[in-house]
């Protein structure tokens, strides 16, 4: 079972309706940082095969475009490394790289707002409604980037995931764990989280939103296309955080409760 940090508690009286949301994707464009990772596993592969060998490998550059679009249609990074040029006895090697640097200060730094996501978590607080991260990211990392950007206030509880890399894995039983985790949680404090909904741009997010019984609104800002998103029937695909709680079925959630 996945381990989560509760690093937030609101002190308000439990009359508030609850909001599930995950981090990156919906708050964070993870797209620049994921980028330029792969390209920095690819020249740390080349430097130290040419030092070892005293030879180049014959490595392809992906532009960002054709690496965004392969992680969006939830290509292997197996398949995105042989695409890429390396040898195929070398990229568990690559692999390995990727996910030891994905996290490092100096590539978290790539990381930044979502458009309309500030002003998406600004309304849900004009809306009184309770905003609950369940993130498969560090709750430091998560904490570090509200902190940044002037929107910790506005976070009332963040649910992560003790694995530093367990965001870039995107571990499905981890995110549906971690959402029971939070919905008990909110119980527990006099918060009864229901109706209520999982926002997410990930196939992680829709599986837990649904194991949850839970309304599921699927972002395609993130790093999953529409059409791969359609296929695990999400209750509703939107483009933004900002477009999806001002969504029909956003609003029936609310009404309802």
């Amino acid at each position: 079972m996945p381990h989560s940090i509760n690093l937030m508690t609101s002190f308000q009286a439990p009359s508030e309706q609850v909001l599930f949301c995950d981090f990156d994707g919906p708050i964070v464009d993870v797209s620049e940082r994921y980028y330029r990772t792969y390209r920095l596993g690819l020249s740390n592969l080349q430097a130290s095969h040419q030092e070892n060998f005293g030879e180049a490998l014959p490595l392809q550059l992906l532009s960002k475009n054709q690496f965004w679009w392969m992680k969006r249609n939830r290509v292997a990074d197996t398949d995105i490394a042989i695409r890429s040029g390396i040898p195929a006895d070398l990229v568990d090697t690559f692999l390995q790289q990727v996910q030891r640097i994905v996290n490092h200060p100096h590539l978290l730094q790539w990381d930044v707002l979502q458009p309309g996501a500030e002003s998406a978590i600004h309304q849900l607080k004009r809306m009184g409604i309770r905003l609950v991260l369940v993130t498969l990211r560090h709750p430091r990392q998560v904490q570090a980037f509200l902190q940044a950007n002037d929107l910790s206030q506005h976070i009332d509880e963040i649910f992560g995931a003790s694995d530093i890399n367990a965001a870039h894995l995107n571990r499905t039983e981890q995110k549906v764990a971690l959402l029971e985790r939070a919905i008990s949680a909110q119980k527990a404090q006099g918060y009864y989280p229901f109706p209520t909904c999982m926002i997410g741009d990930t196939e992680a997010d829709i599986i837990a939103g649904q194991r949850a019984g839970i309304v599921t609104v699927a972002l395609t800002g993130g790093i999953r296309s529409h059409e791969f998103l359609k296929r695990y029937q999400p209750t509703a695909i939107e483009s933004t955080l900002l477009k999806a709680i001002q969504s029909r079925h956003m609003l029936q959630v609310l009404q309802a409760a």
